[in-house]
Protein backbone atom coordinates (compact mmCIF):
# COMPACT_ATOMS: atom_id res chain seq x y z
CA UNK A 1 0.00 0.00 0.00
CA UNK A 2 2.92 2.73 0.75
CA UNK A 3 4.09 1.68 -2.97
CA UNK A 4 0.60 2.69 -4.80
CA UNK A 5 0.98 6.03 -2.55
CA UNK A 6 3.83 8.08 -3.81
CA UNK A 7 2.59 6.75 -7.49
CA UNK A 8 -0.88 8.00 -6.93
CA UNK A 9 0.67 11.63 -5.72
CA UNK A 10 2.99 11.16 -8.31
CA UNK A 11 0.05 10.64 -11.04
CA UNK A 12 -2.20 13.36 -9.78
CA UNK A 13 0.70 15.99 -10.09
CA UNK A 14 1.64 14.73 -13.60
CA UNK A 15 -2.09 15.07 -14.29
CA UNK A 16 -2.02 18.77 -12.72
CA UNK A 17 1.45 19.82 -14.87
CA UNK A 18 -0.23 18.22 -18.01
CA UNK A 19 -3.41 20.29 -17.40
CA UNK A 20 -1.74 23.77 -17.01
CA UNK A 21 0.54 23.10 -19.71
CA UNK A 22 -2.88 22.30 -21.78
CA UNK A 23 -4.61 25.49 -20.44
CA UNK A 24 -1.49 27.68 -21.04
CA UNK A 25 -1.42 26.39 -24.73
CA UNK A 26 -4.75 27.02 -25.05
CA UNK A 27 -4.62 30.56 -23.50
CA UNK A 28 -1.73 31.49 -26.56
CA UNK A 29 -4.19 31.07 -28.76
CA UNK A 30 -6.47 33.39 -27.65
CA UNK A 31 -3.83 36.18 -27.16
CA UNK A 32 -2.98 36.50 -30.55
CA UNK A 33 -0.94 33.48 -31.72
CA UNK A 34 -3.76 31.68 -34.15
CA UNK A 35 -2.69 32.03 -37.59
CA UNK A 36 -6.82 33.15 -38.12
CA UNK A 37 -6.35 36.65 -36.38
CA UNK A 38 -5.35 40.25 -38.27
CA UNK A 39 -1.64 40.48 -37.65
CA UNK A 40 1.15 42.89 -39.37
CA UNK A 41 1.76 40.85 -43.08
CA UNK A 42 -0.92 38.79 -43.09
CA UNK A 43 -4.33 39.11 -45.93
CA UNK A 44 -7.40 40.47 -44.36
CA UNK A 45 -10.71 40.25 -45.86
CA UNK A 46 -13.07 42.65 -44.68
CA UNK A 47 -16.59 43.61 -44.43
CA UNK A 48 -17.19 47.40 -43.60
CA UNK A 49 -19.71 49.92 -43.40
CA UNK A 50 -18.84 53.88 -43.11
CA UNK A 51 -20.97 55.91 -41.59
CA UNK A 52 -20.52 59.51 -40.18
CA UNK A 53 -21.55 61.21 -37.62
CA UNK A 54 -25.58 61.36 -38.86
CA UNK A 55 -25.31 58.06 -39.33
CA UNK A 56 -24.94 58.34 -42.84
CA UNK A 57 -23.39 55.96 -44.88
CA UNK A 58 -20.72 56.73 -46.73
CA UNK A 59 -19.16 53.89 -48.43
CA UNK A 60 -20.24 49.43 -47.73
CA UNK A 61 -19.13 46.65 -49.25
CA UNK A 62 -21.90 44.77 -47.48
CA UNK A 63 -23.06 41.87 -49.58
CA UNK A 64 -20.37 42.79 -52.58
CA UNK A 65 -16.90 41.95 -53.16
CA UNK A 66 -14.81 42.12 -49.65
CA UNK A 67 -11.88 44.47 -48.88
CA UNK A 68 -8.59 42.49 -49.29
CA UNK A 69 -5.69 44.48 -47.54
CA UNK A 70 -2.23 43.16 -46.27
CA UNK A 71 -2.07 44.03 -42.62
CA UNK A 72 0.68 46.46 -41.57
CA UNK A 73 0.85 47.98 -45.53
CA UNK A 74 -0.69 51.27 -44.96
CA UNK A 75 -3.31 50.43 -47.96
CA UNK A 76 -5.82 51.64 -45.62
CA UNK A 77 -6.13 54.63 -42.51
CA UNK A 78 -4.27 53.97 -39.69
CA UNK A 79 -7.08 54.28 -37.33
CA UNK A 80 -9.08 51.40 -39.39
CA UNK A 81 -5.71 49.41 -39.36
CA UNK A 82 -4.89 49.63 -35.56
CA UNK A 83 -8.34 48.90 -34.79
CA UNK A 84 -8.57 45.40 -36.70
CA UNK A 85 -5.57 44.24 -34.98
CA UNK A 86 -5.44 40.95 -33.02
CA UNK A 87 -9.42 40.28 -34.49
CA UNK A 88 -10.17 36.72 -35.31
CA UNK A 89 -11.76 35.75 -38.62
CA UNK A 90 -15.80 36.11 -37.84
CA UNK A 91 -15.54 38.99 -35.48
CA UNK A 92 -17.21 42.16 -35.71
CA UNK A 93 -16.46 45.64 -34.03
CA UNK A 94 -17.75 49.04 -34.01
CA UNK A 95 -15.11 51.63 -33.55
CA UNK A 96 -14.84 55.37 -34.61
CA UNK A 97 -11.87 57.45 -35.71
CA UNK A 98 -10.68 60.65 -35.52
CA UNK A 99 -9.56 62.80 -37.93
CA UNK A 100 -5.93 62.45 -36.81
CA UNK A 101 -6.39 59.08 -37.37
CA UNK A 102 -8.60 59.21 -40.63
CA UNK A 103 -8.48 61.32 -43.48
CA UNK A 104 -6.67 64.06 -41.29
CA UNK A 105 -7.64 67.76 -40.62
CA UNK A 106 -9.03 70.42 -43.10
CA UNK A 107 -5.75 72.07 -44.33
CA UNK A 108 -6.75 75.87 -44.66
CA UNK A 109 -3.64 75.85 -47.30
CA UNK A 110 -5.61 73.56 -49.17
CA UNK A 111 -8.00 76.31 -50.72
CA UNK A 112 -7.36 77.80 -53.45
CA UNK A 113 -9.53 80.82 -55.36
CA UNK A 114 -9.31 80.95 -58.67
CA UNK A 115 -11.05 82.94 -61.42
CA UNK A 116 -15.03 82.30 -62.40
CA UNK A 117 -13.69 82.06 -66.19
CA UNK A 118 -11.90 79.03 -65.28
CA UNK A 119 -14.85 76.70 -63.91
CA UNK A 120 -17.49 75.79 -66.36
CA UNK A 121 -20.59 77.70 -66.00
CA UNK A 122 -22.32 74.63 -64.54
CA UNK A 123 -20.07 73.57 -61.88
CA UNK A 124 -20.37 77.12 -60.60
CA UNK A 125 -21.98 75.45 -57.35
CA UNK A 126 -21.40 75.29 -53.76
CA UNK A 127 -20.56 71.16 -53.77
CA UNK A 128 -19.74 70.55 -57.21
CA UNK A 129 -16.93 67.76 -57.46
CA UNK A 130 -14.39 68.74 -60.77
CA UNK A 131 -11.28 67.10 -61.75
CA UNK A 132 -8.11 68.61 -62.87
CA UNK A 133 -4.10 67.53 -62.85
CA UNK A 134 -2.13 68.99 -60.74
CA UNK A 135 1.80 70.59 -62.10
CA UNK A 136 3.02 67.13 -61.53
CA UNK A 137 0.41 65.36 -63.80
CA UNK A 138 -1.62 63.55 -60.70
CA UNK A 139 -5.27 63.74 -61.03
CA UNK A 140 -6.66 66.26 -58.32
CA UNK A 141 -10.73 66.28 -57.67
CA UNK A 142 -11.80 69.61 -55.89
CA UNK A 143 -14.73 70.58 -54.40
CA UNK A 144 -16.21 74.41 -54.93
CA UNK A 145 -16.77 75.62 -51.73
CA UNK A 146 -17.63 79.14 -52.30
CA UNK A 147 -18.84 81.11 -55.16
CA UNK A 148 -18.12 84.77 -55.19
CA UNK A 149 -18.82 87.58 -57.43
CA UNK A 150 -15.53 87.11 -59.49
CA UNK A 151 -13.89 83.75 -58.15
CA UNK A 152 -14.60 80.41 -57.08
CA UNK A 153 -13.10 79.36 -53.64
CA UNK A 154 -11.82 75.70 -54.43
CA UNK A 155 -11.78 72.98 -51.78
CA UNK A 156 -8.63 70.01 -52.31
CA UNK A 157 -8.76 68.67 -48.76
CA UNK A 158 -10.43 65.17 -49.00
CA UNK A 159 -13.77 64.98 -48.80
CA UNK A 160 -13.51 63.42 -45.15
CA UNK A 161 -10.98 65.28 -44.10
CA UNK A 162 -12.08 66.60 -40.38
CA UNK A 163 -14.65 64.19 -40.21
CA UNK A 164 -14.77 61.18 -37.22
CA UNK A 165 -15.77 58.22 -39.09
CA UNK A 166 -17.93 55.27 -37.69
CA UNK A 167 -17.05 51.74 -38.70
CA UNK A 168 -18.57 48.27 -38.59
CA UNK A 169 -16.37 45.86 -39.67
CA UNK A 170 -16.00 42.12 -39.73
CA UNK A 171 -13.16 39.95 -40.29
CA UNK A 172 -13.95 37.38 -43.34
CA UNK A 173 -10.75 35.85 -43.65
CA UNK A 174 -7.02 36.22 -43.08
CA UNK A 175 -4.35 34.17 -44.48
CA UNK A 176 -0.79 34.08 -44.83
CA UNK A 177 0.66 36.56 -47.56
CA UNK A 178 2.01 33.75 -50.26
CA UNK A 179 5.62 34.68 -51.27
CA UNK A 180 6.23 34.86 -55.00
Amino acid sequence: MRRSYPFFVLSAWSAVLLLSTVAACAGDQKKGASPTTVSNGKQVSLEYTLKLDDQSVVDTNVGKEPLKVTQGSHQIIPGVEKQIEGMAVGEKKKFSVAPTEGYGTVDPKAFQEIDKKMIPADAQKVGAQLEGKAPDGRKVFPRVSEVKSNTVVLDFNHPLAGKTLYFDVKVLDVAQVSSK
